[in-house]
């Protein structure tokens, strides 16, 4: 106000929150986020149905499809499920526990600042901190080897036990750690890396979640396309073709004048030598089995079946990489160039009909660097579940073999760092030092959650398991299902040190990101501000423009 004239600064209908007030404001939506999942943790954690606004239903435990169905409003709770996006992203797995950990950090935090102590020192406590925790994680990593396959299932086992699928966790961790040997690459410096997407998921309903198998070779949702050509190809030479097997249309419009009968024959009879000419040069090739990227011709269709060659067309680009790398095949992408060098090599080729579908198995492929998973199940969303599950399953596998590192899992790393910490923290000189503490706190939701999943008292568990780690059993950890503190390396309860590294570095930017935000200003919503939203004009019931 100047005088008794209010001076307009900001938009009429612009809310303002400053101060304590906006930070209070931002933990709590964050901790709503950070609530919302908090059950799900563990072996024992409950799942969600999520119904979108479409109807369609989501049954889940998978902390980051939980928090991509919901529609996050709160600019502060949408950090967190960054979060979440993150750690999926970089790990796989452990997004539940990133995403309680940045809600506990926030949790902690709001006491200090009632206390008055100032967020950026907060901030600095925790940087420092969540850089000391992961020196930790590093000193208290157990070595693991690509050929270590059992190791490599623990680690399956302990990402799917959470799940709905952990009944048929054996088999599938068997599957995540044969599909992984097989696309798994030794670097010239003699690191490893994986690449996931060498590793295709078909999804098909019915029959049971054991029927779910890996094959060593590429499953292809097409089927022949001519019913008479073979259905079963044995040491199949298979040619990968992306041009089309038909006439081309000239590039310019072109008007041709016929004026004998003759010559439309002719004309007729051209198209069919250039498509009877195209067939020849594939069976020249000595190729068996043909993958076309592009459309086949009905009369092309009609000389590859007289020639007992297996045809398939327009095949997805993302497969015929596959098949590449799976068969040892060269993707030719001019007809006229298709050698014998460029084929590539599957013991058999099979037209099989799964569910509905028929659809083509490219297998035995010698040395496949893609292989396939077939996921079989009961219902659609339990197909959905198996398939969210298996992701995890093969993402920590990939990591654990490209880092070579893992840690216990059950609590006991998160106990053991939180005593450590509190070591640490009464090193540290100044107000930091409470920041510090808070974190190691913080760092003891882990077990907490898993207790109070498992219906168990979170205090005595904890107790139990400082205690533990006191004594320097810095495996000890919560077996939910006994109730029990006992040595997680001896239960084989393991996971990739990323998860755990990946978790601390998300969760504790996040919190600071909150923590530092005191100043909200939010412009007025685009529908009460006359029709128009943010993005441009509303769009009608119908999606039309109102």
């Amino acid at each position: 106000m100047i005088g008794q004239t209010p001076v307009l600064i900001l938009k009429e209908g612009t809310k303002r929150e400053k101060g304590k007030g906006a930070q209070f404001n931002n933990i709590t939506a964050a901790r709503a986020i950070a609530d919302a999942v908090r059950s799900t943790l563990g072996p024992r954690g409950m799942d969600k149905m999520l119904v979108d606004s479409m109807g369609d239903v989501v049954i889940t435990n998978d902390g980051v499809t939980i928090l991509k169905e919901i529609d996050v409003e709160h600019p502060a709770a949408k950090m967190l499920v960054e979060v979440a996006k993150t750690q999926d992203e970089e790990c796989g797995d452990g997004t539940t526990t990133a995403v309680i950990l940045a809600g506990e950090l926030l949790k902690k935090a709001e006491a200090l600042i009632e206390q008055n102590v100032h967020p950026t020192v907060i901030s600095g406590g925790y940087r420092n901190a969540a850089h000391k925790a992961k020196d930790l994680l590093s000193d208290l990593a157990i070595n693991v080897s690509p050929d270590d396959k059992e190791t490599l299932k623990d680690i399956a086992r302990t990402a799917m036990i959470s799940k709905s699928v952990s009944a048929s966790r054996d088999l599938l961790a068997d599957v995540a750690v044969k599909a992984v040997g097989a696309v798994a690459e030794k670097k010239s410096d003699g690191s490893w890396y994986v690449d996931d997407d060498n590793i295709q998921v078909v999804k098909k309903q019915g029959g049971s979640m054991d029927d779910t198998q890996m094959i060593a070779g590429i499953i292809v949702d097409k089927e022949a396309v001519h019913p008479a050509m073979p259905k079963k190809v044995e040491k199949a030479k298979v040619a990968l073709v992306d041009s089309a097997l038909e006439v081309k249309k000239t590039e310019i419009d072109a008007k041709i004048e016929i004026t004998d009968p003759s010559q439309l024959h002719a004309f007729l009879q051209e198209e069919e030598n250039m498509l009877k000419k195209m067939v020849d040069i594939v069976k020249k090739s000595g190729a068996t089995v043909l993958f076309c990227q592009k459309g086949i011709d009905d009369l092309a269709q009609h000389y590859l079946a007289k020639e007992k060659i297996y045809a398939v067309r327009r095949v997805k680009k993302s497969d015929m990489e596959k098949l590449a790398k799976a068969t040892g095949a060269n993707l030719v992408t001019k007809l006229d160039d298709l050698k014998a060098d460029d084929l590539g090599v599957a013991s058999l080729v099979e037209e099989k009909k799964i569910a509905d579908d028929r659809m083509t198995f490219v297998t035995g492929c010698k040395n496949p660097k893609a292989v396939s998973v077939l996921i079989r199940g009961g219902t659609e969303h339990v197909v959905d579940e198996i398939e969210r599950s298996l992701n995890d399953a093969v993402s920590v596998v990939s990591v654990s073999i490209e880092d070579g590192k893992l840690v216990t899992g059950g609590g006991s790393t998160a106990t053991e760092l939180a005593l450590k910490l509190r070591d640490y923290a009464a090193s540290v000189g100044g107000r930091e030092q409470i920041a510090i503490d808070a974190f190691a706190s913080a760092m003891e939701v882990v077990p907490t959650a898993l207790s109070e999943n498992a219906g168990l008292d979170p205090i005595d568990v904890l107790i139990e398991l400082r205690q533990a780690h006191k004594a320097g059993k810095k495996y000890a950890g919560i077996n939910v299902f006994t109730g029990k503190v006992s040595d997680m390396k001896k239960e084989r309860v393991l996971e990739p040190i990323r998860v755990g590294k990946q978790a601390i570095s998300s969760a504790t930017d996040a919190a600071v990101m909150v923590l530092r935000i005191d100043d909200v200003i939010a412009s007025k919503g685009g529908e009460k501000a006359g029709g128009r939203g943010p993005k441009g004009p509303d769009m009608g019931e119908e999606g039309g423009l109102d």
